[in-house]
Protein backbone atom coordinates (compact mmCIF):
# COMPACT_ATOMS: atom_id res chain seq x y z
CA UNK A 1 0.00 0.00 0.00
CA UNK A 2 2.80 2.37 0.92
CA UNK A 3 4.49 1.69 -2.39
CA UNK A 4 1.27 2.40 -4.26
CA UNK A 5 0.83 5.75 -2.52
CA UNK A 6 4.43 6.65 -3.29
CA UNK A 7 3.92 5.83 -6.96
CA UNK A 8 0.87 8.03 -7.07
CA UNK A 9 2.79 10.86 -5.48
CA UNK A 10 5.65 10.39 -7.94
CA UNK A 11 3.19 10.38 -10.80
CA UNK A 12 1.58 13.51 -9.43
CA UNK A 13 4.93 15.27 -9.08
CA UNK A 14 5.85 14.16 -12.61
CA UNK A 15 2.64 15.62 -13.96
CA UNK A 16 3.30 18.90 -12.15
CA UNK A 17 6.85 19.08 -13.52
CA UNK A 18 5.68 18.19 -17.01
CA UNK A 19 3.00 20.82 -16.77
CA UNK A 20 5.58 23.42 -15.74
CA UNK A 21 7.84 22.47 -18.64
CA UNK A 22 4.91 22.54 -21.05
CA UNK A 23 3.80 25.89 -19.62
CA UNK A 24 7.32 27.32 -20.02
CA UNK A 25 7.57 25.93 -23.55
CA UNK A 26 4.13 27.31 -24.34
CA UNK A 27 5.11 30.77 -23.10
CA UNK A 28 8.29 30.68 -25.21
CA UNK A 29 6.30 29.56 -28.23
CA UNK A 30 3.83 32.39 -27.70
CA UNK A 31 6.69 34.87 -27.41
CA UNK A 32 8.28 33.60 -30.63
CA UNK A 33 4.92 33.72 -32.39
CA UNK A 34 4.34 37.27 -31.17
CA UNK A 35 7.80 38.29 -32.40
CA UNK A 36 7.27 36.73 -35.83
CA UNK A 37 3.84 38.33 -36.08
CA UNK A 38 5.24 41.71 -35.08
CA UNK A 39 8.01 41.45 -37.67
CA UNK A 40 5.64 40.35 -40.40
CA UNK A 41 3.34 43.28 -39.66
CA UNK A 42 6.17 45.82 -39.60
CA UNK A 43 6.28 48.09 -42.67
CA UNK A 44 8.69 46.85 -45.33
CA UNK A 45 10.92 49.65 -46.61
CA UNK A 46 12.20 49.51 -50.16
CA UNK A 47 15.94 49.74 -49.74
CA UNK A 48 18.54 49.81 -52.44
CA UNK A 49 21.97 48.45 -51.54
CA UNK A 50 24.90 50.03 -53.30
CA UNK A 51 28.48 50.88 -52.56
CA UNK A 52 31.98 50.70 -53.99
CA UNK A 53 34.42 47.81 -53.59
CA UNK A 54 31.86 45.44 -52.14
CA UNK A 55 30.96 47.75 -49.24
CA UNK A 56 27.24 48.35 -49.74
CA UNK A 57 25.18 50.98 -47.98
CA UNK A 58 21.42 50.57 -47.73
CA UNK A 59 19.63 53.82 -48.41
CA UNK A 60 15.87 54.17 -48.64
CA UNK A 61 15.87 56.45 -51.68
CA UNK A 62 12.27 55.88 -52.73
CA UNK A 63 10.98 57.32 -49.46
CA UNK A 64 12.66 60.64 -50.28
CA UNK A 65 10.61 61.36 -53.42
CA UNK A 66 6.89 61.49 -54.30
CA UNK A 67 5.32 58.43 -55.91
CA UNK A 68 5.05 60.21 -59.27
CA UNK A 69 8.85 60.23 -59.47
CA UNK A 70 9.26 56.50 -58.90
CA UNK A 71 10.48 54.43 -61.85
CA UNK A 72 7.61 53.01 -63.89
CA UNK A 73 6.58 52.00 -67.39
CA UNK A 74 4.17 54.48 -68.98
CA UNK A 75 2.51 55.15 -72.31
CA UNK A 76 4.60 57.70 -74.18
CA UNK A 77 3.99 58.72 -77.77
CA UNK A 78 7.18 59.65 -79.61
CA UNK A 79 8.73 59.27 -83.03
CA UNK A 80 12.13 58.54 -81.47
CA UNK A 81 13.52 55.03 -81.91
CA UNK A 82 13.56 52.48 -79.08
CA UNK A 83 16.63 52.95 -76.92
CA UNK A 84 16.53 56.75 -77.14
CA UNK A 85 16.69 58.78 -73.94
CA UNK A 86 14.40 61.81 -73.72
CA UNK A 87 14.88 64.35 -70.92
CA UNK A 88 11.63 66.20 -70.18
CA UNK A 89 13.21 69.20 -68.46
CA UNK A 90 10.13 71.18 -67.32
CA UNK A 91 8.41 68.12 -65.85
CA UNK A 92 11.56 66.57 -64.33
CA UNK A 93 11.18 63.21 -66.06
CA UNK A 94 13.57 61.11 -68.10
CA UNK A 95 12.18 58.58 -70.57
CA UNK A 96 13.92 55.53 -71.96
CA UNK A 97 11.94 54.70 -75.10
CA UNK A 98 10.83 51.07 -75.35
CA UNK A 99 8.80 51.30 -78.54
CA UNK A 100 5.17 50.37 -79.06
CA UNK A 101 4.09 53.64 -77.48
CA UNK A 102 5.75 52.88 -74.15
CA UNK A 103 8.75 54.09 -72.20
CA UNK A 104 10.35 53.67 -68.80
CA UNK A 105 9.95 56.91 -66.91
CA UNK A 106 12.32 58.06 -64.17
CA UNK A 107 12.14 61.08 -61.88
CA UNK A 108 15.11 63.43 -62.27
CA UNK A 109 16.60 66.67 -61.03
CA UNK A 110 17.51 69.25 -63.70
CA UNK A 111 19.20 72.62 -64.09
CA UNK A 112 18.01 75.52 -62.02
CA UNK A 113 16.92 78.82 -63.54
CA UNK A 114 19.62 80.06 -65.88
CA UNK A 115 21.30 76.66 -66.16
CA UNK A 116 18.82 74.68 -68.24
CA UNK A 117 19.73 73.73 -71.79
CA UNK A 118 18.35 71.67 -74.67
CA UNK A 119 19.58 69.79 -77.69
CA UNK A 120 20.42 66.38 -79.06
CA UNK A 121 23.53 64.67 -77.73
CA UNK A 122 24.80 61.13 -77.25
CA UNK A 123 26.41 59.17 -74.46
CA UNK A 124 30.14 59.32 -75.17
CA UNK A 125 31.32 57.33 -72.15
CA UNK A 126 30.09 55.69 -68.98
CA UNK A 127 31.57 55.31 -65.52
CA UNK A 128 30.74 53.35 -62.38
CA UNK A 129 31.23 55.21 -59.10
CA UNK A 130 32.84 58.13 -60.94
CA UNK A 131 35.30 60.56 -59.42
CA UNK A 132 34.14 64.17 -59.36
CA UNK A 133 36.25 67.07 -60.64
CA UNK A 134 34.18 70.29 -60.58
CA UNK A 135 34.67 72.44 -63.69
CA UNK A 136 36.37 75.82 -63.36
CA UNK A 137 33.18 77.86 -63.75
CA UNK A 138 31.53 75.94 -60.89
CA UNK A 139 34.57 76.47 -58.67
CA UNK A 140 34.39 80.18 -59.44
CA UNK A 141 30.79 80.24 -58.16
CA UNK A 142 31.42 77.89 -55.24
CA UNK A 143 35.09 78.16 -54.21
CA UNK A 144 34.52 75.98 -51.13
CA UNK A 145 34.01 72.90 -53.31
CA UNK A 146 36.81 70.32 -53.51
CA UNK A 147 39.07 70.17 -56.55
CA UNK A 148 38.71 66.39 -56.59
CA UNK A 149 36.48 63.85 -54.86
CA UNK A 150 36.92 60.09 -55.25
CA UNK A 151 33.91 58.03 -56.24
CA UNK A 152 31.72 56.61 -53.49
CA UNK A 153 28.35 56.95 -51.73
CA UNK A 154 29.15 60.50 -50.57
CA UNK A 155 30.14 61.68 -54.04
CA UNK A 156 27.64 64.09 -55.69
CA UNK A 157 27.77 62.03 -58.90
CA UNK A 158 26.43 58.97 -57.12
CA UNK A 159 26.64 55.40 -58.34
CA UNK A 160 26.91 55.92 -62.11
CA UNK A 161 27.58 58.65 -64.66
CA UNK A 162 26.90 58.85 -68.39
CA UNK A 163 28.79 61.69 -70.05
CA UNK A 164 27.05 63.64 -72.81
CA UNK A 165 28.98 64.41 -75.98
CA UNK A 166 30.29 67.92 -76.55
CA UNK A 167 29.26 69.15 -73.09
CA UNK A 168 30.39 69.19 -69.47
CA UNK A 169 27.05 67.62 -68.53
CA UNK A 170 26.27 64.13 -67.29
CA UNK A 171 23.34 61.95 -66.42
CA UNK A 172 24.36 60.77 -62.97
CA UNK A 173 23.28 59.58 -59.55
CA UNK A 174 23.10 61.73 -56.44
CA UNK A 175 23.97 61.81 -52.77
CA UNK A 176 20.83 63.88 -52.15
CA UNK A 177 17.72 61.85 -53.12
CA UNK A 178 15.38 64.65 -52.01
CA UNK A 179 16.71 66.83 -54.86
CA UNK A 180 14.95 64.61 -57.42
CA UNK A 181 11.99 66.46 -58.90
CA UNK A 182 13.60 69.87 -58.47
CA UNK A 183 15.36 72.42 -60.66
CA UNK A 184 18.61 72.54 -58.74
CA UNK A 185 21.71 71.55 -60.73
CA UNK A 186 24.19 73.43 -62.89
CA UNK A 187 22.86 71.63 -65.97
CA UNK A 188 23.52 67.98 -65.20
CA UNK A 189 20.66 65.52 -65.02
CA UNK A 190 20.58 63.69 -61.71
CA UNK A 191 18.73 60.52 -60.80
CA UNK A 192 18.21 58.27 -57.80
CA UNK A 193 21.12 55.85 -57.58
CA UNK A 194 18.85 52.83 -58.10
CA UNK A 195 17.45 54.50 -61.22
CA UNK A 196 20.76 55.57 -62.71
CA UNK A 197 22.07 52.01 -62.22
CA UNK A 198 19.00 50.69 -64.07
CA UNK A 199 19.42 53.19 -66.92
CA UNK A 200 23.17 52.55 -67.07
CA UNK A 201 22.51 48.89 -67.80
CA UNK A 202 20.04 49.73 -70.58
CA UNK A 203 21.87 52.58 -72.33
CA UNK A 204 24.99 52.05 -74.40
CA UNK A 205 27.81 54.33 -75.50
CA UNK A 206 26.40 56.15 -78.53
CA UNK A 207 22.82 56.21 -77.19
CA UNK A 208 20.91 59.24 -78.48
CA UNK A 209 19.87 61.72 -75.78
CA UNK A 210 17.23 64.36 -76.54
CA UNK A 211 17.03 67.15 -73.95
CA UNK A 212 13.80 69.13 -74.25
CA UNK A 213 13.71 72.87 -73.49
CA UNK A 214 11.84 74.43 -70.58
CA UNK A 215 9.22 75.69 -73.04
CA UNK A 216 8.28 72.11 -73.98
CA UNK A 217 4.67 71.42 -73.01
CA UNK A 218 4.17 67.76 -73.95
CA UNK A 219 2.30 65.80 -71.31
CA UNK A 220 2.63 62.01 -71.43
CA UNK A 221 -0.79 60.55 -70.59
CA UNK A 222 -1.18 62.42 -67.31
CA UNK A 223 -1.46 65.77 -65.59
CA UNK A 224 1.79 67.03 -64.13
CA UNK A 225 2.12 68.11 -60.53
CA UNK A 226 3.85 71.40 -59.88
CA UNK A 227 7.62 71.12 -59.93
CA UNK A 228 9.36 72.43 -56.79
CA UNK A 229 12.31 74.74 -57.05
CA UNK A 230 15.44 74.66 -54.92
CA UNK A 231 18.45 76.89 -54.43
CA UNK A 232 21.19 74.34 -53.86
CA UNK A 233 23.51 73.68 -56.74
CA UNK A 234 25.62 70.74 -55.68
CA UNK A 235 25.74 68.61 -52.57
CA UNK A 236 29.03 67.88 -50.86
CA UNK A 237 27.86 67.66 -47.23
CA UNK A 238 31.20 66.63 -45.78
CA UNK A 239 32.72 69.88 -47.04
CA UNK A 240 30.16 72.35 -45.77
Amino acid sequence: MGLQLTSKRVACVGMVLAGAVFSSTSVQAQQVLALVTEQSQAPVRQQVAFGPAGSPQAIDEAAAVPARLHRQTVYYATSEAPGTIIVDTPNTYLYFVLGGGKAIRYGIGVGRDGFTWSGTKSIERKSEWPDWIPPADMLARQPYLPRFMAGGPGNPLGARAMYLSGTVYRIHGTNKPSSIGTHVSSGCIRMLNADVIDLYERARVGTKVVVLPMTHQHVAQENRASVPMAREEIFAPSLR
